[in-house]
């Protein structure tokens, strides 16, 4: 049953609900639809689940570009509605004809709507109803052969290639019905034994598409053709077995000095001179300036990009340059724009489920509207997706630290910050970054050796205590990271620190013990602010990367309300050129905003990202 249908301006401005469904929804699915989905440039998937107290809904939606409307239908998950899509294309067709921008009230449309609904349902009836017809048609020939081959098609579905789809044994009966005379031709690449026997019987052209099928699967299987990729391989392997020379080492003692760690006095204590680390002001207060190219120039880079396909093909090169007085942009219109566009942004390292949803969205937002004459296509489907990337970039709440920090004071509690992230890609040292930053804004740091896990981890932000010359809490290795969090806050809150920097471990996505126990310091100490820590060099590995750590994070919580990361520190973003696609990536699974950008190896190199030179650079 329909929940719910309706109709808003993209400006949020509500024309039309239908009130003779009359049902109260649980929670706020259309909120989270506009924010979650629309908002976040989602709008390309073909629907969005929503979990309430008691309640899922599967919400569907529909767009009139040129109108700048959006409709919505919200219906029960379990219910699974085929008339929905059908019924929304015919309310938008219907409302489109009404629709006065100085109107407000909509009224007249609930007879329609009544009449529209019914439409739908007794098509989606019909729909149902030849489906069934078609069954009982094809299973008039040889139903007993059929069935057997079904049967052992559904135990056998990883040798034949039509039950590569891992279907259960009606489903591959179904499909091998739809073929009629060349049930015979599947038995015979399920059961090679009864090839004789089938092929008496059945007609000469389809005997021979059998035996090439099966003499197709006899090769992969490991006839001739492995027989063939053996005597390759044995070649190949005596190159490989060439090994490298030992090398002779000599016996006799270093007469260097190998040990380069800092003196102890009798104490046990470090006897080294302490020197404050002054590197000049960090780049995070630096305001950085874009120099912006002229139109002509981009256009020029575009006619270049394009000129290798306009040789290759004479009809992309004029839809893809401009349509004069184009009615409407239809789909047909925008694919070769879009395609171009989503390999431009592979190139710039964002992972290819991204650039396609992005470009499936885009889509979304220009089907239907009007193009202006003398307007090129490839400009039009720029501007959109300049504009999408600006949106999904720009953060939708205030990520000022320094105003939570002194918030945070006024109560007397010191602000937590937790770093996390996977092995390798530089938490400990960009946290000495961020500390540097705060103590140039006159903020009292102090540092948590939470990293129990990993060898030389406390020693290393020991030596980055002592050169910031702020206090750190150890309690050295093989304790619980939870814990030692726990006394640090503790420790912070006795000698009035305004921060407590956090660092853990580094670990994998799929480490599940090293993932339980984030989680638990995380639930356990309730930080202000989880930072992940992302280095810029992953491409499809960031989707998997961020999406495992929350789904983690949520799934190994015992809190019904379970933090996730609030924000991304992206490291080493000077050795990426133009492959600037991780920060889109990461910002785009999570959520988050990307808060740091780790750009060089002393305190200073910590910048704030600029969305305007990162969209600049993934569409250049």
């Amino acid at each position: 049953m329909l929940e719910q249908l309706l109709i808003f301006t993209r400006g949020g401005l509500i024309l039309w609900t239908c009130k003779a469904l009359g049902n109260a929804l649980k929670g706020s699915p259309i909120d989270t639809l506009i924010r979650s989905c629309l908002l976040e440039e989602r709008s390309g998937a073909a629907s969005y689940n929503y979990d309430a107290p008691g309640a899922s809904y599967t919400l569907k939606w529909t767009f009139h570009n040129e109108l700048g409307l959006v409709f919505v239908a919200v219906y029960q998950r379990i219910l699974h509605l085929l008339y929905v899509d059908d019924l929304l294309a015919l309310v938008r067709r219907e409302f489109s004809k009404i629709y006065d921008p100085k109107r407000t009230l909509y009224n007249d449309f609930d007879e329609t709507f009544r009449q529209l609904r019914r439409e739908a349902e007794a098509r989606a009836e019909e729909f149902k109803k030849s489906k069934q017809m078609v069954k009982p048609v094809n299973n008039n020939k040889k139903q007993g052969q059929v069935q057997k081959a079904g049967f052992d098609k559904g135990s056998k579905k990883s040798e034949g290639g039509l039950a590569a789809d891992g279907g259960d044994g009606d489903k591959v009966k179904g499909r091998k019905l739809e073929n009629g005379h060349s049930n015979g031709n599947h038995v015979e690449i399920e059961e090679p034994r009864m090839i004789g026997v089938v092929n008496g019987k059945e007609n000469t052209s389809s005997n021979i598409s059998a035996f090439d099928v099966s003499k197709l699967q006899k090769r992969t299987k490991g006839g001739k053709k492995t027989d063939t990729v053996v005597n390759k391989g044995s070649k190949v392997d005596p190159k490989k077995k060439v090994a490298k020379k030992n090398r002779v080492w000599d016996d006799a003692p270093p007469e260097t000095k190998l040990d380069f760690t800092d003196p102890l006095d009798g104490n046990g204590n470090e006897n080294i001179e302490v020197v404050a680390a002054d590197q000049g002001e960090s780049m995070m207060d630096i305001e950085e300036i874009i120099s912006s190219d002229s139109e002509s120039e981009e256009d020029d880079n575009v006619g270049k990009d394009s000129k290798p396909e306009a040789k290759k093909k004479g009809w992309f090169s004029s839809m893809f340059q401009s349509i004069a007085g184009k009615a409407n942009l239809e789909k047909a219109d925008l694919e070769p724009a879009l395609k171009a566009l989503k390999d431009r942004l592979m190139t710039k390292n964002v992972a290819e489920e991204i650039a396609e949803k992005l470009c499936e969205s885009v889509a979304a937002s220009l089907e239907g509207k009007k193009l202006a004459s003398f307007t090129r296509i490839s400009s039009t489907v720029q501007a959109a997706m300049e504009e999408a990337l600006v949106r999904i970039l720009t953060p939708r709440r205030s990520i000022d630290i320094l105003r939570d920090v002194h918030a945070a004071k006024e109560q007397r509690k010191p602000y937590v910050v937790v770093f996390v992230g996977v092995n390798g890609v530089g938490k400990s040292t960009n946290l000495a970054k961020v500390a540097y930053w705060l103590l140039q804004h006159n903020v009292s740091v102090m540092m948590a050796a939470c990293d129990t896990f990993r060898s030389g981890a406390v020693e290393q932000l020991r030596t980055h205590a002592r050169r910031l010359q702020i206090p750190i809490f150890e309690k050295g290795y093989e304790k619980d990271p939870a814990i030692v969090a726990k006394e640090a806050i503790q420790e912070a809150t006795r000698n009035g620190s305004d921060v407590v920097l956090v660092d853990t471990a580094g670990r994998m996505q799929d480490n599940e013990p090293l993932m339980r126990a984030l989680s638990k310091l995380i639930y356990l100490n309730n930080p202000d602010l989880v930072l992940f820590v992302g280095e810029a060099l992953v491409g499809n590995d960031a989707v998997d990367q961020l999406s495992k750590f929350n789904q983690k994070l949520a799934d190994l919580s015992t809190s019904p309300t379970p933090r996730l990361i609030d924000g991304i520190l992206l490291t080493k973003f000077d050795t990426i050129d133009d492959k600037v696609g991780a920060a889109l990536s990461m910002v785009y699974v999570s959520g988050a905003p990307v808060m740091f950008v780790g750009c060089g190896q002393s305190y200073t190199d910590l910048k704030k990202l600029n969305v305007k030179s990162i969209v600049k650079t993934l569409l250049k």
